[in-house]
C-alpha cells in the first residue's frame, strides 16, 4: 500500500494514503478531541472539535474527516485552535442541562472529560434550556434528549453497523434530534433494543434503565458473553460485588466491535435474580416421597455426590450412569467433566444439547474436510462475492452475525436467503426463495447441477487437486431432475437459474442455520453443501466457506473437549484406535471403543430402567429437551440425579442433589465461538453466597473420587488441554483471542454422490407444519433470559405466526388464541398474522412459557422416517373460545 509522509507537531509520520488527519495523530499516540468521531464508523464531522491547523496555509480543518496529503504540516493544539474548542464547548453546556451529580454516565461523560481538559468550568453564556420529555416506557434503554449534543452516533451506529434504521435526525435548527419515524417511542419502533446508541453516546442523552444503580462502577471487567455462539466482547461494569451494567469492550480486533444484541446488552439482570442458587441442596427422603431439597455444606455434598455414583457403578456398572455436559460452560469445565465420566467412571456415556442443535452435523463436517476449515472469521464476509443462507434467522438467534450479512448486502454484495419464513434477512435480499421445510436439499443439488452447466461456475483446478470422486458425482447430476425438485420444493426454475447465473464464477460463502441443522434431512443436506462448495472451489479462502450457525455460546468447545459420546478431547473419534492410546496414556486407563449414550439415548435409556443415575452439569433438558414431561418423567424415574446449575431450574427441581456452580461474569475460563475463536476470559465478580466455579467443584469431587491429578487453579487444567489437544496448542499463548489449529490438506475431499429426500408423507390429522422459531429476546429455551426482569418487563408472549389466508380459513383475528396440537404435545398461544409465511406453515417461538414449544417435537432420534427433525413438525391448529 502506498504511503505518504507529513508532520503533526513537528514529528514526521508516514500513513497509507487515505488515513485521516485524525487517525494519523492517533497512530503517533497525539490525542484530539472528539465527540462525534468513532473507528467503526464513517466520519461525519459534527462536533468540529477535531479541528486542526495546516502551517502552511493558516486553514483550519475537521481532523475526521480530512485525508493526509503528502507535505502536510499540521498543528493540533494552537491557542486559535484551543479557542475554537472552548467556544464549541461553551455553546454545548450552555444548552446542557445542570443534572451531572445524578446523571447515570457520571465520569464517564466525554462531554464533561473535554470541558475539564479545556479548563471550561462557567460557560459565561446565557443558559439555553432545551426541554424534552423524558422517554422510559420500554425496560431497556431511557432517552433524555435535553442532554443530546447531535453528535449523531446513534443514528450514525444503527444505520451502518447494526442496520436497521429505527432513528435518523428530525427537524431543524435547535429542535433538531435523533428520533424515530413520526416520533413514536422506541417500543413501537423497528428498534431491535441492541443498545449499541447507548454504549456510543458520549452523553446521558441514552442511558441503560436500571432500577437499582445509577452513576459510574466501581470499575470494569473484560468478558465474554455466555449466551449465543458469536462470542461478543464484553466491558462488565461492577458496583460492589454486583454486575450492574454491559457494554461491548470497544476493542478493535473483537468479533463484535462496538456492537451487541438485546440479551448479551440487557438481559445482565439475570444474574441477581431471586432463583440464584447460593448453597448446595440435598434432597431429604425421596422424590417419590415428596422429600424437599435442604441446604446442606458444601463437603456434605459431594460426599454424596462421590458415594452414590460410586455405589451405582458398582452394582449395575458403568454403562448404568450417564455425564450431560453443558455447551453453555466453559472449555476446562467440559473437559474436565468428560474427563471424570471416562476415567472415574468408565464410560462414554457423555454429551450435551448440542446433540440436538447440530453437533453431530460439525462432527460431519470435521470429518469429510479433514479438519482444514476449522476456523473462518465472521470479518471475512466482507471479502466475499456471494453469500447463501440457509434456514438461518441470524438477526433473530445471533443478531451480532445477522449485522455482518445485513453489513454485507448493504454493501452491494449478492445475498440469496432459503427459508420457509421471511425473515428480516429478506427484506436485504437479492433473491428470496421460500420453499416448504425440509427441503432445502432438493434446492442445494438443483444448484449443483445448474451450475454443473454454466460456464466458469466450477473450479477444475481446484477439484483436480483437492477432491475424488467427482466424475461419479456428475454423472449423478446429469440425471438430475431439476424441475421435479423446484417442484417438491415450491420454487420456480426460472428463479433458481437466474441464481446459479449470478454465483457462477463467484467467491460464495454459505451461511446454514438451525432451519437446516435440526431437520430430518440435515445430514444429506450438509453433504449438498459440501458438494457445491467442492465444485466451486470456495470450501476455504477470505471470503469462502461455511458458517454454521450454532446456538450456544460454547457448543463447539463441549464438543472439542469431548463432551461428545463418539469422541475424545481433540475431535478425535472414539472409534479410532489410535487417539485412544494417546489419552490412555495420558490418563493411564482403559477407554471403551463403545459409542455411548446421546442425549436422546440417555432419556430412553433411563425410562428403560437401564439407566441409574445421572450427573447434569449447566443444562436445563427438563425445558430444553423435546417432549418435556417425558424427560421429567425420565430424571425421576433415575435413582440418582445431580445438577450443577446456576439457577433453580425444572431440572434441579428432579434433582437428589444441587451443586451452585457459577455464571460467566463470576469465573474464569474459555469460550470458542462459531468463527473458531477461543477467548480466555477472568472473574468480574464472586458468584453468590456459597456458589463456586463450576471448575473448583469438579475438582473437589475429583480429588474425593480419588482421583491422582490435583487442579488447584484454572490454569493447570488449561495447560493440559494445550498441551494435549493439539488444535487447542494456542491457548499457551497470552493474547486475548486465541484460534482452533486447522490441519493441513492431506488426502483428497470426497464427493457424496446426489441424494435425494424422501417424499414427505401427509398427516390429514395434523394439516398444518409448524416451525419452531427464535426471538433474539430469548436464548434457546430462555432458562437464563426469562429471568431478566426487563425482558419479561417487555410482556412479548410469544404469538404463533400465521399467514392471512389461514387465518381467514380458520375465522381468527390478530390476537386470537389457538390450540395447537401434534402427535406428541399440544400448545395454546395467541397468533399473530404475518406476510412472511407461506399458507399451510405456522411459526411457534420458542423461550415462552416455559418453553411450552418443545411439547410438539418428539424426542425420537431425527432420521427416522416417521420424525420431521428438532424444528419442524405436523400440527393441528383450532381455535379457542
Amino acid at each position: 500500500m502506498e504511503t505518504i509522509s507529513l508532520s503533526i507537531n513537528g514529528e514526521t509520520i508516514s500513513v497509507p494514503r487515505g488515513t485521516s488527519l485524525l487517525e494519523a495523530a492517533d497512530l503517533k499516540g497525539i490525542r484530539i478531541p472528539r465527540l462525534c468521531h468513532h473507528p467503526d464508523l464513517e466520519p461525519y464531522g459534527a462536533c468540529r472539535l477535531c479541528l486542526v491547523e495546516d502551517e502552511n496555509t493558516g486553514r483550519l480543518m475537521a481532523a475526521c474527516v480530512t485525508p493526509a496529503a503528502a507535505d502536510m504540516k499540521i498543528l493540533t493544539n494552537t491557542p486559535r485552535i484551543r479557542t475554537h474548542r472552548q467556544n464549541i464547548i461553551r455553546m454545548m453546556i450552555a444548552e446542557h442541562p445542570e443534572s451531572c451529580v445524578v446523571c447515570s454516565k457520571g465520569n464517564r461523560c466525554q462531554l464533561r472529560q473535554i470541558a475539564a481538559q479545556l479548563g471550561i468550568g462557567e460557560t459565561a453564556l446565557y443558559n439555553m434550556p432545551n426541554e424534552r420529555q423524558l422517554e422510559h416506557a420500554n425496560p431497556f434503554i431511557i432517552r433524555d434528549l435535553t442532554k443530546c449534543i447531535l453528535c449523531g452516533k446513534c443514528i450514525r451506529a444503527d444505520h451502518e453497523l447494526v442496520v436497521v434504521g429505527a432513528i435518523d435526525y428530525n427537524l431543524r435548527g435547535f429542535r433538531s434530534r435523533p428520533t424515530t419515524a413520526h416520533e413514536v417511542g422506541l417500543e413501537d419502533s423497528s428498534c431491535t433494543f441492541c443498545g449499541t446508541c447507548v454504549s456510543m453516546c458520549p452523553t446521558g442523552a441514552l442511558s441503560v434503565k436500571n432500577p437499582f444503580f445509577v452513576g459510574t462502577p466501581d470499575h470494569e471487567s473484560l468478558s465474554i458473553c455466555g449466551f449465543c455462539a458469536v462470542g461478543c466482547s464484553l466491558s462488565i461494569g461492577v458496583f460492589g460485588d454486583r454486575v450492574v451494567e454491559i457494554n461491548p469492550s470497544h476493542r478493535q480486533d473483537t468479533v463484535n466491535g462496538a456492537t451487541l444484541c438485546v440479551r448479551g446488552h440487557f438481559a445482565d439482570d439475570f444474574l441477581s435474580c431471586a432463583e440464584r442458587l447460593t448453597e448446595p441442596l440435598i434432597r431429604q427422603g425421596t422424590k417419590k416421597d415428596a422429600g424437599e431439597l435442604k441446604t446442606a455444606g458444601w463437603d456434605m455434598a459431594i460426599e454424596e455426590v462421590a458415594t452414590r455414583l460410586s455405589q451405582i457403578q458398582r452394582e449395575y456398572g458403568p454403562q448404568s450412569i450417564a455425564f450431560l455436559g453443558s455447551s453453555k460452560c466453559t472449555n476446562e469445565e467440559n473437559y474436565l467433566f468428560q474427563k471424570i465420566a471416562r476415567t472415574l467412571f468408565k464410560t462414554n456415556n457423555v454429551d450435551s444439547k448440542g446433540y440436538f442443535s447440530g453437533q453431530p452435523l460439525l462432527a460431519r463436517l470435521e470429518n469429510r474436510t479433514a479438519g482444514i476449515c476449522r476456523t473462518n472469521p465472521l470479518s471475512n464476509i466482507k471479502h466475499t462475492e456471494a453469500l447463501l443462507v440457509f434456514g438461518a434467522d441470524s438477526s433473530q438467534s445471533a443478531p451480532v452475525a445477522g449485522y455482518y450479512l445485513k453489513r454485507a448486502a448493504r454493501k452491494g454484495i449478492p445475498l440469496i436467503v432459503v427459508d420457509p419464513r421471511k425473515t428480516e434477512l429478506a427484506a436485504f435480499a437479492s433473491f428470496y426463495l421460500p420453499i416448504l421445510p425440509g427441503r432445502d436439499l432438493e434446492i442445494i443439488n438443483a444448484l449443483c447441477a445448474l451450475l454443473l452447466k454454466k460456464d466458469g461456475a466450477r473450479d477444475d483446478g481446484f477439484i483436480n487437486q483437492h477432491t475424488t470422486g467427482f466424475d461419479q458425482f456428475s454423472k449423478s447430476l446429469l440425471t438430475f431432475d431439476v424441475e421435479n425438485a423446484c417442484r417438491r420444493a415450491g420454487l420456480e426454475l426460472q428463479i433458481l437459474e437466474k441464481i446459479a447465473s449470478l454465483l457462477a464464477g463467484k467467491k460464495t460463502m454459505i451461511v446454514a442455520g438451525q432451519g437446516l441443522f435440526q431437520q430430518r434431512n440435515a445430514m444429506r443436506a450438509l453433504d449438498g453443501l459440501l458438494n457445491l462448495l467442492l465444485m466451486t472451489g470456495n470450501l476455504t479462502g477470505k471470503g469462502a466457506g461455511l458458517y454454521p450457525m450454532v446456538p450456544e455460546n460454547n457448543l463447539l468447545g463441549a464438543w472439542d473437549m469431548g463432551a461428545v459420546p463418539d469422541g475424545l478431547p481433540g475431535r478425535f473419534p472414539l472409534k479410532d484406535e489410535n487417539s485412544r492410546k494417546i489419552w490412555e496414556r495420558l490418563w493411564q486407563v482403559k477407554i471403551s471403543p463403545d459409542q455411548g449414550l446421546n442425549a436422546a439415548r440417555i432419556i430412553e435409556e433411563a425410562e428403560k430402567g437401564n439407566l441409574k443415575a445421572l450427573y447434569i452439569l449447566g443444562e436445563n433438558p427438563v425445558r430444553s429437551f423435546p417432549q418435556p414431561d417425558r424427560v421429567r418423567d425420565a430424571l425421576q424415574s433415575l435413582e440418582f440425579v445431580a445438577v450443577q446449575d446456576i439457577l433453580m431450574t425444572e431440572t434441579a427441581e428432579t434433582a437428589d442433589v444441587v451443586l451452585p456452580g457459577a455464571a460467566f461474569s463470576e469465573k474464569g475460563g474459555s469460550f470458542t465461538n462459531i468463527e473458531g475463536r477461543i477467548q480466555t476470559f477472568e472473574p468480574a465478580v464472586s458468584p453468590p453466597g456459597n456458589a463456586k466455579a463450576d471448575w473448583e467443584i469438579l475438582t473437589q469431587l475429583a480429588s474425593r473420587l480419588g482421583h491422582p491429578d490435583r487442579y488447584d487453579s484454572l490454569r493447570k487444567i488449561r495447560d493440559e488441554i494445550a498441551n494435549h489437544v493439539r488444535i487447542y496448542e494456542d491457548l499457551k499463548n497470552s493474547t486475548n483471542d486465541k484460534w482452533i489449529k486447522n490441519d493441513s490438506p492431506k488426502d483428497p475431499i470426497p464427493f457424496i454422490p446426489v441424494v435425494t429426500a424422501p417424499e414427505s408423507t401427509t398427516d390429514r390429522d395434523h394439516p398444518f407444519l409448524a416451525i419452531l422459531t427464535s426471538s433474539r429476546f430469548h436464548l434457546g429455551s430462555g432458562t437464563r433470559t426469562v429471568k431478566s426482569g426487563r425482558i419479561r418487563q417487555y410482556g412479548l408472549k410469544g404469538a404463533v405466526e400465521m399467514s392471512e389466508a389461514d387465518a381467514q380459513a380458520l375465522q381468527l383475528q390478530h390476537g386470537d388464541r389457538v390450540h395447537i396440537s401434534s402427535a406428541w404435545g399440544a400448545v395454546d398461544r395467541e397468533i399473530c398474522i404475518t406476510e412472511a409465511l407461506s399458507p399451510g406453515i405456522v411459526a411457534v417461538p420458542t423461550g415462552f412459557n416455559g418453553n411450552e414449544a418443545m411439547h410438539l417435537i418428539g424426542l425420537m432420534q431425527g432420521e427416522k422416517s416417521e420424525h420431521m427433525g428438532y424444528r419442524t413438525v405436523a400440527v393441528k391448529v383450532e381455535k379457542l373460545n
